[in-house]
């Protein structure tokens, strides 16, 4: 089990800073902890341009991997997933 700790009003996961969070209605939540940069991916047949993340993933299993915020920008359009605010970080995920 990952370990969640707030610092100096900042969140770290198993040692490393949170950069940005983003979590869903229905409780997923993604934790970056390192800006791989702006990348090209093909999403439903269509080129978009996003950010590549490595991080924590809450979901059904937890698990660190890389994410893109590409793959957000539906869920977010349809207002089932929002970014979460720089001062909550602290608070946010499942513990």
């Amino acid at each position: 089990m990952a370990k969640f700790e707030a610092r100096d009003g900042e969140l770290y996961i198993d040692g490393k800073r949170v950069l940005k969070g983003w979590e869903t209605y229905n409780g997923i939540y993604h934790f970056a902890t390192e800006d791989l940069g702006e990348q090209e991916f093909i999403i439903d047949g269509k080129e978009v341009k996003g950010r590549e993340y490595h991080g924590f993933v809450q979901m059904f299993e937890d698990e660190w991997g890389p994410f893109t915020d590409a793959e957000f920008v539906p869920l977010i359009a349809a207002g089932k997933m929002w970014e979460i605010k720089k001062c909550d970080l602290p608070y946010a995920g499942r513990r």
